[in-house]
């Protein structure tokens, strides 16, 4: 192996590391945003976060820059960063994307012969009051996973992409719908009744129910107050 060849190597080797740290650190400063340990707003340096993630820069300032990027954060000259305002109008649209892509799906999958998605989400959601989970962080992920697993079931991979990305982009947000008990119960009637819409092939009817069941999460998120983020911090985590 020649001198160059093997600096090459040894650079590639010294560099691994570093690139998984700034994973690491990537996934816990998306994580502290999405379990609002930092709210929209918060500011902080890179010097402040690297000690609170007991990590050195380099790998932080990394993943504070894909961050920044993908629309969580804010870069300030000579002032560090801040967790970016929510932009309500933009989820909102959002919304509207999503339901676009889930209208086609269950339409779709109404037309379908094999449907075998849906045998998960009956064991799920078509249970009995008193099985029915409270958690509101294992109930947001539920409530997430019943809608990528329609439109994944409909056997289309650029829509069930497409929807992934809205799903990631709201995520944040849908996350505060289930800081209300009553919209726990409301989510188990809902997707109980859009299920069983679906399995009788009323696509229409169930459609009508999607929508409804849409709409009345993004009302909620139209309800959300600075006030709210303080209060859900301790309740969604």
């Amino acid at each position: 192996m020649t001198s160059l060849t093997a600096d090459r190597a040894a650079a590639r080797t010294s560099a691994a590391p570093e690139r998984s740290l700034a994973e690491i650190a990537y996934d816990k400063l998306k994580a502290g945003i999405f379990d609002f340990e930092l709210l929209p707003g918060d500011r902080f340096s890179e010097t402040e976060m690297a000690e609170r993630l007991s990590m050195s820069r380099t790998p932080v300032r990394d993943a504070l820059y894909r961050l920044e990027r993908e629309g969580y954060l804010q870069v300030h000259l000579r002032v560090g960063w801040s967790v970016r305002p929510f932009d309500f109008e933009q989820f909102e649209n959002f919304y509207d994307l999503r339901w676009i892509l889930e209208q086609a799906s269950v339409t779709r999958l109404c037309e379908m012969q094999e449907r075998e998605g849906l045998a998960t989400l009956k064991r799920i959601w078509l249970v009995p009051q008193g099985e029915r989970l409270a958690d509101p962080k294992e109930v947001s992920g539920l409530d997430e996973s019943f809608h990528s697993t329609l439109v994944a079931c409909a056997g289309n991979p650029e829509v069930a992409r497409c929807h992934r990305e809205v799903t990631e982009r709201i995520r944040i947000i849908r996350r505060l719908d289930f800081t209300q008990p009553y919209r726990i119960d409301k989510t188990y009637d809902e997707h109980a009744q859009i299920l069983r819409a679906i399995i009788r092939r009323r696509a229409d009817e169930a459609n009508r129910l999607l929508r409804s069941h849409i709409e009345a999460s993004k009302a909620e998120v139209r309800k959300i107050t600075l006030h709210r983020l303080f209060t859900a911090r301790g309740v969604v985590r």
